[in-house]
């Protein structure tokens, strides 16, 4: 991973997308405390009071509460009141109690937008949060819009796992801003892996003031044609975010010996094969230990050098969703890496909410001769699997 001091003095020439990015950047920071907001509320529950009741549900109104701050904030921002925002959740099951947390959690965070750059805003009522959260779903999707996923992996945000947030801009069906935060993000390669479960431990031993003092996420983002890729920590307590500021630049680290590559794999088991996968990494001499991490957090892996190849093959009957590959596929590409799927074909975005047309599956790498072997290795694999 390569790093700078701070961001580079303004070109003469700036960038196309650098008010939508910075808006994005701010954006997604405000998004990540709207999730801490939630994450206070559960204190040290992360046993069965913390999951999903009838009534009441953290993940839900983790969501919705995103949603509705994001798009509120963004609409603001551009003087756009019906900005089109594309997400996963709707108001139409929202019980009263998750609504009124739902309107608290919005509400609050809304009160500390000084801190991100956008100006105070009042209160919002109740239909003015349902409103906005209605905003964000079945949107026509042409044009100009956003894609936010307000987590990946609601499983991992209830426990204080790795979680990500990511919002990306697609302009006529091509991704032109990409950002990627993970608030429990930790610095080191070796804290990563899923398999460590540091994060949960000490969420479930410690009180929430002293978790939240352990080095804090990250956020990563881009903007097409840039050819640069920045990260920056989250802010927190009290701080307030400065735009420029002391971000890195990352780079995806090309590794030039296939014994020597680190390749991730999804954790969830139900829509990917990790049999093909762990097969095909040892026939092209994958020797490392896979890093098994969710999805979006791959992206980010990559980009900062820290991970080399994301393979994922679905099984028959699943669909891969746009708001889980849009902005972390330009952070890679811009970050010198390639997506495609897993015949060498470049991801589309302009068919709908789905990556439709996807043959067999999503590899990310970071270098252009490490993808082109392993399309190779797919292609003469494929057909004695049994996907």
């Amino acid at each position: 991973m390569e790093g700078q001091n701070k961001m580079p003095p303004e070109s003469s020439e700036p960038d196309k997308y650098s008010k939508e990015l910075e808006i994005a950047v701010r954006t997604v920071h405000m998004a990540c405390l709207v999730c801490e907001k939630v994450q206070e509320s559960l204190g040290s529950r992360v046993n069965d009071q913390a999951q999903c009741k009838d009534d009441y549900c953290p993940v839900r109104i983790a969501a919705c509460s995103v949603q509705a701050t994001v798009s509120r904030v963004l609409s603001e921002a551009f003087g756009i009141q019906n900005i089109p925002i594309v997400s996963q959740e709707d108001n139409k099951t929202l019980s009263k109690a998750n609504l009124e947390a739902v309107v608290k959690t919005v509400n609050m965070s809304l009160a500390e937008a000084p801190r991100f750059g956008f100006p105070v805003t009042k209160n919002l009522e109740t239909t003015e949060v349902l409103e906005a959260i209605t905003k964000t779903s079945s949107l026509p999707l042409n044009g100009r819009f956003w894609v936010l996923n307000p987590f990946d992996s609601a499983s991992e945000f209830i426990h204080g796992g790795q979680y990500a947030i990511t919002l990306a801009l697609i302009e006529e069906g091509e991704v032109v801003v990409g950002v990627l935060a993970c608030p429990n993000y930790t610095l080191k390669k070796e804290m990563l892996s899923y398999q460590n479960n540091y994060r949960t431990i000490i969420f479930k031993l410690t009180s929430q003031k002293v978790f939240e003092s352990l080095d804090k996420g990250c956020v990563i983002y881009t903007s097409r044609g840039s050819g640069n890729v920045w990260t920056q920590p989250l802010i927190g307590g009290e701080k307030t975010l400065v735009w420029p500021n002391f971000a890195m630049k990352v780079r995806a680290f090309v590794v030039d010996n296939l014994e020597l590559a680190t390749f991730c794999e999804p954790v969830e088991k139900v829509n990917a094969s990790h049999s093909f996968t762990a097969g095909l990494a040892h026939s092209m001499g994958l020797r490392n230990q896979p890093l098994l991490v969710h999805n979006t957090l791959k992206y980010m892996a990559i980009a900062r050098g820290e991970a080399d190849v994301f393979m994922k093959f679905e099984r028959a009957g699943h669909k891969e969703k746009i708001r889980d590959h849009a902005a972390g596929s330009i952070i890679i590409q811009e970050a010198g890496g390639v997506v495609t799927d897993a015949r060498g074909r470049p991801l589309d975005f302009s068919k709908g909410v789905y990556l439709e047309r996807i043959d067999r599956g999503i590899v990310a790498c970071a270098g252009a001769k490490l993808h082109a072997n392993i399309i190779t290795a797919i292609d003469d694999s494929w057909s004695s699997s049994c996907l």
